[in-house]
């Protein structure tokens, strides 16, 4: 009985650790006038904290929120740590081993002594694999100086934003959207502009809110392939469509995220934006191995761009983290000769993958309340849970569950699961579910999930008005 008081203590500790930083967070929803007002002050008005010297933070570091997808996956593992069977389904890591090939082309790399610097773009022999992989697979045409390789997809993404976005412009992120888009805008000194996209369009932008949206100030359009966090893959049609937005506009420019490109099921295709007739010039397309060829520990992405852009974001890597790993560099290398698509290896776990998502797509139209739509690609579900929050809402022994924040607290404190709340996507009635995770996982998941969203504990007077 003690230590079973002790661990609850440590969950609800914990819980309490989640909503602070969710306070914490809000003021990334503050309205431009507000957060600006807040960003000179800080700049105005040093602070010394007791400390005897000036302790304030650069501006744009001010304005920015951490992850919460981060801090839940932490939350979950400080749970754990503390001896609570915690089932997170937050991070978007695959479950699986890198494929053994590749772990024995970075074991060679070691005992063959490709341990040291490499070029600051990457190796030659990268590069080049690159430019055949984009060629073969995506019908993209680069030079080897046109290829980055970074260190992980997120610094490629980075990279593209610092090499074109000045202060004052505007970086255009359909919603949802992946948590790093808008922070990344920030601290790049642009400004984060969101569309939202319905759910009856698939979460996908559609050319007439591309074109309501653009001012002069327009400088990037982000768009994610398929997608984190939805799941959606754009159809040819509809990239065409927004091609020919983005053509008529003079300071456009496209990032195309497509680190999921190999995690999509038929009949979705995916095709790459800078593809399209006239986009080559305008985008970055930006990819890696992390997601497809589990590799998520290697920290191995890149960007391909026109050269005098890629030269620009070779720029900034140069001053900050120089070259990726010699080592992961070179277990790519095997990565991209198991054959297109990642060949069987791949295969293998896009079809686990496939299989997963059914089984959740199943368990979650089985609960009542819940909306969801099932995703064409990469591993994340994104129902609609509003008809379990709202300000008439509570649980026995909980309290009020006014929003999706404080519905993942209540799932987490009283089924220890952890979810990621949709506000943090661009998403306020939804949460987010990883389904990178094993069959068996998944149902101790949705079973404590079922179990605490259908319980009597739970009060839902508004839940007839929601269907």
């Amino acid at each position: 009985m003690i230590e079973a008081r002790k661990l609850l203590r440590a969950s609800k500790a914990c819980c309490r650790a989640f909503v602070r930083s969710s306070h914490l967070q809000s003021g990334g929803h503050q309205k431009p006038h507000r957060r600006r007002a807040i960003q000179s002050r800080c700049l105005a008005e040093p602070s010394s904290n007791g400390a005897g010297f000036d302790t304030s933070l650069n501006s744009c570091v001010a304005s920015v929120r951490p992850s919460k997808t981060m801090l839940l996956s932490d939350l979950a593992s400080s749970l754990r740590e503390s001896g609570v069977d915690v089932v997170s389904l937050a991070a978007g890591e695959p479950d699986f081993d890198t494929p053994q090939e590749i772990i024995d082309a970075g074991i060679e790399a070691l005992r063959t002594g490709i341990t040291h610097y490499t070029p600051n773009v990457g190796t030659g022999a990268i590069r080049a694999a690159l430019v055949k992989k984009l060629a073969d697979e995506n019908g993209l045409t680069y030079a080897a100086n046109e290829i980055v390789v970074t260190n992980g997809a997120k610094q490629a993404i980075w990279q593209s934003l610092l090499a074109v976005c000045s202060p004052g412009d505007e970086v255009l992120i359909p919603a949802p959207f992946w948590v790093s888009y808008p922070e990344m805008a920030r601290l790049a000194g642009a400004e984060p502009k969101i569309i939202d996209c319905s759910a009856d369009e698939g979460y996908l932008l559609t050319a007439d809110q591309l074109r309501a949206a653009l001012t002069p100030r327009s400088r990037l359009l982000i768009l994610c392939t398929p997608s984190n966090p939805t799941g959606s893959v754009y159809p040819l049609s509809r990239l065409q469509e927004l091609a020919e937005v983005v053509a008529q506009h003079p300071r456009l420019m496209v990032l195309s995220d497509e680190i999921y490109e190999h995690i999509i099921y038929p009949p979705a295709v995916h095709h790459s934006f800078a593809a399209l007739p006239g986009m080559w010039p305008r985008t970055f397309t930006v990819n890696g191995f992390s997601k497809a060829f589990a590799m998520t520990g290697w920290r191995l992405g890149y960007l391909a761009a026109p050269r005098d852009f890629a030269k620009a974001a070779a720029i900034v890597q140069s001053q900050t983290t120089s070259g990726a790993s010699s080592i992961a560099q070179h277990a790519a290398l095997a990565a991209l000769a198991l054959g297109p698509a990642g060949g069987q290896p791949v295969a293998a776990m896009r079809a686990a993958f496939l299989e997963r998502r059914d089984y959740v797509m199943e368990r979650l139209q089985r609960i009542e309340g819940v909306r969801v739509a099932a995703p064409d690609g990469a591993f994340y579900v994104l129902p609609d849970l509003s008809a379990f929050f709202g300000p008439d809402v509570h649980a026995d022994e909980f309290g009020l569950i006014p929003d999706a924040d404080t519905l993942c607290r209540y799932i987490l404190e009283k089924g220890n699961v952890a979810l990621v709340p949709g506000d943090a996507f661009g998403a306020p009635d939804c949460l987010r579910i990883s389904y990178a995770a094993s069959l068996e996982t998944l149902q101790k998941a949705l079973d404590r999930m079922e179990s605490v969203l259908t319980s009597p504990a739970l009060h839902r007077p508004a839940l007839a008005a929601t269907l």
